[in-house]
This record gives C-alpha cells, sequence and structure tokens, in this order.
C-alpha cells in the first residue's frame, strides 16, 4: 500500500481546495493512475443519494409543518366548540336562578315558605300601659 503525501479523503458536500506551498514542500514525481469506471461511478452517486435524501428531509419538513398547522386549527375549532357549549350553559343557568329569585321575592311567596317551615303569623300586639 503507498502513502502519497498530503493524501487526504474528499468531502462529499463542501469539497475543499488543497493550497500547496511549492516551496515548503518537495514534489513527488508523478505516478501515472488507472483510470475505473467505477471510480466515476463512486464520485457521481453520493452525490445524487444526497441530493434525493436532502429533497425527501425537506419533503417530510413541510408535509409535517402542513400537518402541525392542520391539528392545531382543528384543535381551535374544538376549543372555541367547547367554549361556545359551556357559555350557552352557563346562561341557561343565569336564566333559572333569575326566574328563581323573581317567583321566591314575591310577598305570597315567602309567606308560603314560612308557613311550610312551620311558622306562623304574629298575634296582636299586646300593649304594656307605661307606669
Amino acid at each position: 500500500m503507498a502513502v502519497y503525501e498530503g493524501a487526504r479523503p474528499r468531502s462529499t458536500f463542501l469539497p475543499r481546495r488543497r493550497l500547496e506551498a511549492p516551496l515548503l514542500r518537495p514534489q513527488a514525481p508523478a505516478l501515472p493512475r488507472r483510470r475505473s469506471r467505477i471510480a466515476m461511478r463512486a464520485q457521481r452517486r453520493p452525490r445524487m443519494v444526497g441530493f434525493v435524501l436532502g429533497a425527501i428531509a425537506v419533503a417530510f419538513l413541510l408535509s409535517f409543518f402542513s400537518l402541525v398547522q392542520t391539528v392545531r386549527v382543528s384543535a381551535s375549532s374544538v376549543d372555541m366548540a367547547q367554549l361556545n357549549d359551556d357559555y350557552l350553559q352557563l346562561e341557561s343557568q343565569r336564566q333559572q336562578i333569575r326566574s328563581d329569585i323573581d317567583r321566591v321575592g314575591r310577598q305570597s311567596a315567602i309567606r308560603r315558605q314560612a308557613i311550610s317551615d312551620g311558622l306562623s303569623q304574629l298575634p296582636a300586639p299586646v300593649v304594656v300601659p307605661a307606669r
């Protein structure tokens, strides 16, 4: 296995330029390289696969965002319907209490309730002469 000076693996996402200072490093004689079709395929596929995976991730995020917004709107609709039902129930209770107050507040209703509780009318007042 041969090791070449300055050889680094290439990054698929951010390819870097290699800056060389010719005065600092001695140049090694260039060795002939074999051309291989597999290497050409290997360079093209990861870029395409990365692009496809990125597109899938973006599509997933957009659909997830849309789903979250839909759920939020439907939850708000449910909350509004529940609040409307609570309002109607409280309004009916208020009307019932108002009618009870009006019914109990009359003189005949008060007298009837006192008699049913065992009270009776006061007898004629007793006048005590002063000495």
